[in-house]
C-alpha cells in the first residue's frame, strides 16, 4: 500500500481521536489536557498506535491512560463512522513523554547557561 496513503490515513486518524477525546468523550477520570502526538499506522491499516501526551501528575496520567484504553471500542467505533476504510483499525494507547522530556532538557540547558553566566561574572570580579 501507498506510504501517502498510510500517512494520510494517520493524520485523519490522529485529527479524529483528538476531535473524540476532547469534545465526546465525557469522562470525569480524563486529564484536562490530553493531546495526541503520534499516530502510527500499520501497512494495511489494520493496527493505530496512538500516542498521547497527557499534563497533570503521574496518577493522573495513569488514570487517563487507563481510561482511554477502557474507552477503546467507543473510540473506534466513532472512527469507523468517521473514516470510509474496510477495516477499522484495532487501537492501542500509548503515553508520549516526549514533551515532557523536551521541557526537562530546556530547564537544564538554561540552568547550564545561568551557571555559566555566574562563574563567568565571578572570574571578571576576580581580575
Amino acid at each position: 500500500m501507498s506510504e501517502n496513503r498510510v500517512r494520510r490515513v494517520a493524520e485523519q486518524v490522529k485529527k479524529d481521536v483528538s476531535q473524540i477525546i476532547g469534545n465526546e468523550m465525557k469522562d470525569p477520570r480524563l486529564a484536562g489536557i490530553t493531546s495526541v502526538t503520534d499516530v502510527q499506522l500499520s501497512r494495511d491499516l489494520r493496527y493505530a498506535s496512538i500516542y498521547v501526551s497527557i499534563f497533570g501528575s503521574d496518577q493522573e496520567k495513569e488514570e487517563t491512560l487507563q481510561t482511554l484504553i477502557k474507552a477503546t471500542g467507543f473510540i473506534r467505533t466513532e472512527i469507523g463512522k468517521r473514516i470510509r476504510l474496510r477495516y477499522t483499525p484495532e487501537i492501542n494507547f500509548f503515553l508520549d513523554n516526549s514533551i515532557e522530556y523536551g521541557a526537562h532538557i530546556e530547564r537544564v540547558i538554561k540552568s547550564l547557561k545561568e551557571d555559566e553566566k555566574s562563574e563567568n561574572d565571578r572570574s571578571s570580579e576576580d581580575n
